[in-house]
């Protein structure tokens, strides 16, 4: 999304109101961008306040005002990561949702499974690559820049995610096949 650059400059120099302005505007972006990482809204919410906070905190470091909102979603994609990485670390501790969690999973596997669940199973370069690309519609370059990575390596990313993902839902297709 383009920003006012003043509004955006005014925001780096600490005007409170600037910057909850230019939140406003990311808001629906911010959303479903971790909704998409997170999976529930909870978390999302909480990855958004987190990002808030840090955005806030930052602001000022911020070197190219016109980049703006490249800068928020890369301080939002590693608020996502953190949650996740922190999620994969807690083990639950109560054996009824142990269990509960490992029917799930064996039932995952058994099931077939729609595009959101295709690319949940991504790596997660891959996984951030296509939602990027594709549901928010960021450029190759702008991918790069949010990444940290080369944009050929971004193609690469892409290119091998389609070509999983496109394995993935074959698989699931013929699954369903076999079992209706």
């Amino acid at each position: 999304m383009k920003h006012d650059i003043k509004t955006v400059k005014k925001a780096i120099n600490g005007d409170k109101s600037a910057f909850e302005k230019l939140l406003i505007q990311e808001e629906k972006m911010l959303y479903y961008k971790a909704l998409s990482y997170v999976r529930t809204k909870e978390d999302a919410l909480d990855v958004i306040q987190e990002t808030a906070c840090k955005a806030f905190l930052a602001i000022s470091q911020l070197k190219n005002p016109e980049y703006f909102s490249t800068w928020l979603f890369k301080i939002l994609i590693r608020e996502c990561y953190s949650l996740l990485k922190s999620r994969d670390r807690i083990i639950p501790y109560e054996e009824n949702e142990l269990l509960k969690k490992l029917d799930r999973e064996q039932d995952e596997e058994i099931e077939s499974f729609h595009l959101s669940e295709a690319l949940s199973r991504l790596r997660s370069s891959y996984q951030t690559c296509l939602i990027l690309f594709y549901y928010h519609d960021l450029s190759i370059k702008d991918i790069a820049e949010v990444m940290e990575k080369p944009s050929g390596t971004i193609k690469t990313y892409l290119r091998r995610a389609k070509k999983t993902l496109k394995s993935e839902l074959e698989r699931s297709y013929k699954l369903n096949e076999k079992t209706s």
